[in-house]
């Protein structure tokens, strides 16, 4: 079956009991027993969960991959990828990439024995230079979060397989729907399912996939003894969000697209950060490795001031100032005072993100109404 009918029906048979099309909402904490030990294949629901396994399922068939297995947010996934090693290990990751993710790895696993290198990953040779002996795992973003900069997934793959290294992708912006790792030879893809997956901006959930047993069993072993699973109506709310995954973003690569057009021809605007245009270094890549270019769109004023961009963020009334991505409403955000604000100056400088850029997650309204919004913004700062 083809991707949007699987979004639709994988991991989401009829419920047996009533024939509810609908998988149901498990709300339940424990299962009763015939027996000490036997049981119905649910013991208790920091386990299991049929809600949460029919979306783990979902997303697995999505990533076109063997296993989901979710967590209670993007960061406990990517938390229970980064207890896969030990003190000591080495991790090689982009150099831009989510704050929320940098401060994971230097701040809280920095201090148990992890070392990091921080590249810029769509550069194949500065990979390959940072790996060591004792270098465990490559981490990207592709497009990287926010300078929407494009890894070679497939050529760094190759490099992790003749060291024997993982390879892990967080998939958050483009979704299966744009972009799917593992058949790129990725190990392991990670979803902030908040996102794009989830759709709505009402819910918090995340997600690792693979297709290795081994990985998998590692993973699922640390849901259930660390315990950041989400509960059953997240799950639920995501599943929901999946059915319409396909045709939300076709609307959102459609409307960056456009929005991305506009920003390039503006007077105000010196930089504008998409890999659907074509003087994007990226976008022969992108347009290899993705369907799409995606719904996220990038950009810096004249003379990238913090305040003028900071004051233009608070001007649109279409585009909502918050944090977050990949609803279906648009939003916008001053990148290093928000998302980004725990990477340290030095560390920004070094990967390239201003202290003026802005960061616009491009929704599903019309798109007439998103223009005239953010021309409206920018036709102040033009004065």
């Amino acid at each position: 079956m083809r991707f949007s009918t699987r979004a639709i029906h994988d991991g989401q048979p009829a419920d047996p009991t009533t024939g509810s099309i609908m998988t149901p909402i498990y709300q339940t904490s424990t299962y009763v027993q015939q027996a000490p030990g036997v049981h119905k294949g649910f013991e208790y629901a920091r386990t299991d969960n049929p809600t949460r396994n029919a979306l783990e399922a979902n997303l697995a068939s999505l990533e076109e991959a063997r296993h989901g297995i979710c967590f209670g947010s993007g960061l406990a996934a990517t938390d229970a990828v980064l207890k896969l090693f030990s003190s000591g290990d080495h991790i090689v990751a982009g150099n831009d990439l989510y704050g929320g993710t940098f401060r994971l790895f230097t701040e809280v696993f920095g201090r148990f024995g992890l070392e990091f290198s921080f590249v810029d990953a769509c550069v194949p040779q500065l990979v390959r230079d940072a790996i060591r002996p004792e270098t465990k795992l490559i981490w990207l973003e592709t497009p990287t979060n926010p300078l929407l900069k494009i890894c070679d997934i497939a050529q760094i793959a190759e490099i992790c397989n003749d060291r024997s290294i993982l390879l892990a992708v967080d998939n958050t912006f483009s979704t299966p729907y744009l972009q799917r790792p593992i058949s790129l030879g990725a190990n392991l893809v990670v979803h902030s399912t908040t996102k794009y997956l989830g759709g709505h901006s009402d819910v918090i959930g995340g997600a690792v996939i693979t297709s290795s047993d081994e990985i998998a069993e590692k993973i699922k072993y640390l849901q259930n003894a660390v315990g950041a699973v989400p509960g059953p109506m997240d799950c639920f709310l995501t599943m929901r969000g999946t059915k319409t995954l396909a045709v939300r973003l076709d609307r959102h690569c459609e409307n960056a697209a456009r929005i991305a057009g506009f920003l390039y021809d503006h007077p105000a605007v010196a930089r504008v950060y998409y890999p659907g245009l074509p003087d994007h270094p990226g976008h022969e890549l992108a347009a290899k490795q993705m369907s799409q270019f995606g719904g996220m769109v990038s950009f810096v004023l004249h003379g990238e001031s913090e305040e003028e961009a900071k004051e233009l963020v608070t001007r649109t009334r279409v585009f909502r100032l918050a944090e977050s991505l990949g609803g279906v409403e648009s939003l916008i955000e001053h990148a290093v005072s928000m998302t980004h604000g725990s990477i340290p100056p030095e560390e920004r400088r070094k990967s390239g993100l201003s202290d003026g850029l802005i960061r616009l997650s491009i929704g599903i309204e019309d798109i007439e109404d998103l223009l005239e919004d953010i021309g409206a913004a920018l036709e102040t700062t033009s004065q």
